[in-house]
């Protein structure tokens, strides 16, 4: 048995499959990312899953595309845990999340810029062998703009300001616990809070044709097309793909900015899980 895994700070999807590519079940556990969990939870959270504990000594071989695994330091924590949790396996191989969005939308010898918009974000080019990050992210606290923690702290900046139009508010305030201590409970005291942030997302994407909510979506995309895409000089010459949930359901804001930046959309998927499975019979199983 064959696992993939594409996790990010929230929640990671994975997909078993034979050594011919045939599904044999998908689920999704917690996020693994090492940056904001250590090994022992990141084994609680797989044993969680029944269907990946009952598997566990099935599995030979692991490819897990992760958030938070930029450096070797992070990548060892997951693959320790990996190991752990599943005794029997052969190969762990264990690579930053941006690896597992350029294979999921990107062929071997196409060139494009690569983003990923979910509960975190991020951007590097391909150039059809190698990928190249001229950004290093430092975390969710100082960086990726147009993510979803980061569309989730301007509506709650709005809402405590006041900023926010009374009709969003009232609608806000129905919807979720907008207590000013419950708030900070869960930014400064419980962890993940970029996944708590990201919650309010949805918000965002529910309201989004509304005036005051297009203006934070556009504000954060062109932050994003700035500091991020715009590093890259052949920017305008290649398609610019996103994956993640905030890519997805924002495809038709994205393509606008894109375009009035002179730039092209391509792929925007919610989940490169599904597209992983190709890359991996083709060219890690052979």
């Amino acid at each position: 048995m064959i696992l993939l895994a594409d996790s990010g700070a929230t929640k990671a999807d994975w997909i078993a499959i034979d050594n011919n590519g045939n599904r044999l079940f998908s689920t999704q556990t917690k996020g693994l990312s090492p940056e904001a969990i250590d090994k022992d939870e990141m084994i609680k959270r797989l044993n969680e899953r029944f269907d990946i504990y009952q598997n566990k000594d099935s599995v030979k071989k692991i490819f897990f595309y992760g958030a938070g695994c930029g450096s070797d330091k992070m990548k060892e924590i997951v693959r320790n845990a990996l190991t752990e949790f599943f005794p029997h396996t052969e190969e762990i191989v264990v690579e930053e999340d941006t690896y597992g969005a350029v294979y999921a939308t990107t062929s071997p010898g196409t060139q494009a810029i690569v983003c990923i918009l979910g509960t975190g974000s991020n951007c590097s080019y391909f150039d059809g062998e190698l990928l190249h990050q001229k950004v290093l992210s430092l975390g969710y606290f100082l960086m990726d703009d147009c993510s979803g923690n980061k569309l989730g702290a301007d509506l709650i900046r709005a809402y405590n300001f006041r900023t926010l139009p009374s009709e969003l508010s009232v609608k806000l305030s129905q919807e979720y616990n907008m207590d000013i201590d419950f708030i900070k409970i869960n930014l400064y005291k419980k962890p993940n809070p970029n996944a708590y942030l990201a919650t309010f997302a949805k918000f965002i994407i529910q309201n989004k044709d509304h005036e005051f909510i297009q203006q934070i979506i556009n504000r954060q995309i062109q932050t994003f097309i700035d500091y991020y895409i715009k590093q890259y000089d052949n920017c305008t010459e290649v398609p610019i793909n996103f994956n993640g949930s905030i890519g997805f359901y924002l495809k038709d804001e994205l393509e606008k900015k894109l375009s009035e930046n002179g730039l092209r959309l391509g792929v925007a998927l919610r989940r490169p899980i599904d597209g992983l499975i190709d890359y991996i019979c083709k060219h890690r199983l052979t």
